[in-house]
Parts: structure tokens; C-alpha cells; sequence
């Protein structure tokens, strides 16, 4: 699904346009309670049976998109109930940031394996033969059928099958999972086990049928900019293509400044600081202290990595992540600021919330939520014009850029470590999303990973494929390595700012 345009993009772009709108015109925010009908106008449903529950999902998104609760169908209650008290820029996020909304769901049956009408009854049954459970028989049409008490799931029917006759059927937002986390409840709806969920976003993504949604901070942020508090954003290096090809740095710069915010600087200058930090730390632990050492920038793959390993919570890297160190960058040049990230991924949500987190970031906003702001406020880039204080972004070096597709954490980290000890050979894994990362830890508590630097991102692809991002996954990914070869110096250790990391570690 991932990349191709649909109803459900044009659902979550329409709710965060008007939340923005809504905050920015301020007055009586009660006007939320019309919204659905402007969504959803007429009273012919355009995408579901009825256009009274087309209305009410999109309540519960806008509720989502304000910070506020969850509710259920049985509830009698205006959307814009707790909305007084959502609007002030102190408002943290409460509990749970992914949510199903659950009359959304399509209760999408779980995983099975299916024989469709392509079966032809042939008299070899490759695919009975082959089940070690005894699974399939054949019945009086000849035809096979499975029996679902029995079948595992191996697959092994469906590969057998000269017709392609098997098929498996699997719920979307189950299988993007990479904890299975997700599994049914009582009605057979969808349900997120949030002892398991690390808010990775993969599975709202992924549903069909814009069920699942996470909390925004869209509300907050602009209650702070109303307020003419100093609002400084640090965009993610992935931000290149995910608005347009006419959205050049300088561009977005003035952009941003319409939007209310004081300045906007890139994140890659943290990515750098993160970078030398890590190369520093495994060089000094690895293999001396620790087994191997993984990255710390995604916060899904370390949040993963100590539920499901703790055995290995002291092999994450402990370096400040690059949205982090870009922040108290910012703060000490301004200490009364507010610090908004704005970049892919749902669960810097979740670190932000940290109260290790929350001193240094105040808000954080997705892609795809800042280009609700630009449409509230009908920002067109094809037509917007830099101003002479608009510049591109320079600080931030190809390495610290490179951060925003998968595997370029641990080569920026390896590129460090041959500049300050060349002859040091260091072993490196990727793990491509987090069924990747997990197996990956699995061969480390084999003990097949000594030595090795891994870096694990939750979203495949990196970065750049975050539930946050608007672009598809290969335009944005080629989109930034252009971008980190643009860039004036390469190595982290060029940066400008290198001699600041022992400031940002206080």
C-alpha cells in the first residue's frame, strides 16, 4: 500500500488541514462539532455504507488529531468535548499514541490459509501431501479444502500448488506489525496489545481502511505559536521530496516562517554529534565490555530491543538520538524557546513524552501533519518565493543526512571509527524493520554478532518509509542520498559543530 495514493491519504490530510485551520483562527473551538460534515458533506456515504459512521470516524480522528481521548461508538458525546481544555501548548500526549478506532475496523479475518475456486481436483494433491498436519483432505468435488483447527500455517500447501489455487490471507495491520502486537477483540476487530506495541506506526499505515490513527500535537503547537511564544523547528533530513519537488530548504524555510515559526534548522547537525558519540562509544566497549553494540536513534528498535532482549538493554547505544541533541542545541542559543521536531516517524512522539525528553522537545510534528499546516494555511511551494534571509540548510554534513535511510546510521558510525582508528575492522548489520531486527538479535544471543555494530530501524526502508512521511518509499530515499551528496563535507567529524558534543552530553 505504501506509495500509492488513496481515499484514506485524503482522509488524514483533510483532519489535520482543519485542526490546523481551526487552531489557527482561535474563537470558539467548539466549531470542531461541524467539522465531520464539512469532511463528509451531502448524505450519501462516499466510502462506507452509511454516512452517519463515515462521520463518525472522522470525529474520532479529529478528537485524535486534538490530543484528545479515544472513544468508543457506545458513548454519547459531542467531538468536541475536553477541547477547552486540549487547547493550551502544555498539553502532554495521554496514553495510548496508536489507536484503533473500533467501529472503524473491518474486523479483517486473521491469518489463514485459504483454497480458492481456482482449484482444479487434480489427482496428485501436491498440497495434501506436503501438510505436516494433516491439514487439507479432499472433498466428494474432488476439490481440497482445509481444515482451519488443524493448519499451522507453514504455507507449505501454498507454495506446492500448480494453480496458485492456495492463498494466505492476513490482516494488514497484523502482518506491518513487526511485534505482533495486534491480535482481535470479543466482535473480532482489530486490538493493539500495548504491552507489546512500540508506536512504530506500521500498522496505521498499512489498514485499508483508515482505522487506525495516532495522536497529534498540531492543536498545541499552534495555541504556542498564537501565543507568539519563540517556536524553533528541527526538521529530519527526510524531509527532501516529501513536499513536492518545488519545496527547496530555502523554500521551507520561508514556509515555516509563515507558519509562525521563529527559525528552522535541520536535524542532521544532531545525526553528526550522534554519529561520533556512538563511534567513541563502541570503540570503547566493543569487544572489551559489550558483545556488539547497536544504534540508538530509533526509538521503536530500542524500545523493541529491551522488551524482547532485555538481557541486551546495556548494548543500545546510550548516545543522545540526533532529535534530542539538536534540541538542547537549540535551547542553549535559546533558552526560552520551544522546540518542535518535525520529521517520519510516530514514535518520536513517544520519546518526546519521556520526562528525560520533554525539557528539551516541547512538541512533535509529522510530515504529513506539517503539510496540513501549509494546506490550512495555503501555502503553494510552485508559487512561493524565498526571502533574502532564507538560505539552504548547511551545517549538517552528507553523513548526518544519510541518517534518514536504513543503513546509513552504522555507515556514518564505521566512516567515524576508520578516520580515528584506521586499522580497526569492524563488522556491520542492518536490520530492515523490526521482524528484521529481531532476528538479527536473535544471532547475537546466539553469540553470531560479536563484534558487530547493528543498527535497527522499525520502518523498512529507514526513515524515509515513517508513518509520518507522505512520499513513496523509493522517490524519498533517492530523493535524500541526492541530498547527502550535496552536502559540503561528508565525514561527521567535519561538522561544525563536533567541538559542542561534550556541551549537549552535560
Amino acid at each position: 500500500m505504501r506509495g500509492i495514493h488513496s481515499v484514506v491519504d485524503d482522509l488524514r490530510r483533510s483532519v489535520f488541514t482543519e485542526v490546523a485551520r481551526l487552531a489557527y483562527e482561535g474563537g470558539d473551538f467548539s466549531r470542531i462539532d461541524s467539522l465531520p460534515y464539512k469532511i463528509i458533506p451531502g448524505e450519501v456515504a462516499q466510502y462506507r455504507h452509511d454516512v452517519f459512521l463515515e462521520r463518525a470516524i472522522v470525529t474520532e480522528r479529529l478528537r485524535l488529531a486534538c490530543g484528545l481521548p479515544l472513544r468508543t461508538a457506545a458513548e454519547m458525546s459531542l467531538a468536541s468535548d475536553g477541547i477547552e481544555e486540549a487547547a493550551k501548548p502544555e498539553k502532554y500526549y495521554e496514553p495510548p499514541l496508536i489507536n484503533i478506532i473500533p467501529f472503524a475496523c473491518n474486523a479483517c479475518p486473521p491469518k489463514e490459509i485459504r483454497v480458492s475456486s481456482n482449484c482444479q481436483g487434480c489427482l496428485s494433491h501436491p498440497c495434501m501431501n506436503v501438510c505436516p498436519k494433516g491439514a487439507i483432505s479432499v472433498g466428494r468435488d474432488g476439490k481440497s479444502q482445509i481444515d482451519q483447527e488443524k493448519c499451522i500455517k507453514c504455507g507449505r500447501c501454498l507454495s506446492q500448488c500448480p494453480y496458485n489455487a492456495i492463498s494466505r490471507i492476513e490482516r494488514p495491520c497484523a502482518k506491518a506489525c513487526g511485534m505482533d502486537a495486534i491480535g482481535s477483540d470479543e466482535r473480532g476487530r482489530a486490538k493493539i496489545d500495548y504491552n507489546k506495541c512500540v508506536s512504530c506506526g506500521m500498522c496505521l499505515v498499512n489498514c485499508p481502511f483508515a482505522a487506525i490513527a495516532d495522536k497529534s500535537q498540531i492543536f498545541q503547537l499552534i495555541q504556542a505559536i498564537n501565543k507568539g511564544d519563540e517556536v524553533i523547528a528541527c526538521v529530519a533530513p527526510a524531509f527532501v521530496g516529501q513536499f513536492g519537488k518545488d519545496a527547496t530548504p530555502r523554500k521551507l524555510k520561508k514556509a515555516m516562517r509563515l507558519l509562525g515559526f521563529a527559525d528552522t534548522v535541520e536535524v542532521a547537525i544532531g545525526a553528526d554529534l550522534c554519529t561520533v558519540e556512538e563511534a567513541h562509544d563502541f570503540l570503547d566497549n566493543v569487544p572489551e565490555h559489550l558483545d556488539f553494540m547497536g544504534t540508538s536513534c530509533c526509538p521503536a528498535w530500542s524500545v523493541m530491543a529491551k522488551k524482547l532482549f532485555p538481557e541486551f538493554k546495556d548494548n543500545i547505544s546510550m548516545a543522545l538520538t540526533p532529535m534530542v541533541i539538536t534540541a538542547r542545541l537549540m535551547k542553549k542559543e535559546h533558552p526560552n524557546a520551544r522546540i518542535v521536531f518535525v520529521g517520519p516517524c510516530a514514535a518520536k512522539k513517544l520519546e518526546a513524552s519521556r520526562r528525560s525528553v520533554r525539557s528539551e522537545v516541547d512538541f512533535v510534528l509529522t510530515f504529513e501533519e506539517l503539510q496540513g499546516m501549509f494546506d490550512a494555511k495555503e501555502i503553494d511551494f510552485a508559487t512561493l518565493e524565498p526571502d533574502d534571509c532564507d538560505t539552504d540548510f548547511e551545517s549538517g554534513t552528507g553523513a548526518g543526512r544519510g541518517f534518514a535511510v536504513g543503513g546509513g546510521v552504522a555507515a556514518a558510525v564505521a566512516e567515524v571509527i576508520a578516520r580515528i582508528a584506521p586499522d580497526r575492522e569492524i563488522e556491520v548489520e542492518y536490520g530492515d524493520g523490526l521482524r528484521e531486527c529481531r532476528r538479527m538479535l536473535m544471532m547475537a544471543k546466539a553469540g553470531k554478532r560479536h563484534g558487530y555494530l547493528l543498527e535497527g530501524m522499525a520502518c523498512p526502508g529507514g526513515c524515509v518509509a515513517g508513518a509520518g512521511t507522505i512520499t513513496p518509499v523509493l522517490n524519498a530515499t533517492s530523493n535524500v542520498r541526492a541530498y547527502k551528496a550535496k552536502a559540503e563535507r561528508q565525514n561527521s567529524l567535519e561538522s561544525e559543530y563536533v567541538d559542542r558534543l561534550k556541551e549537549v552530553e552535560e
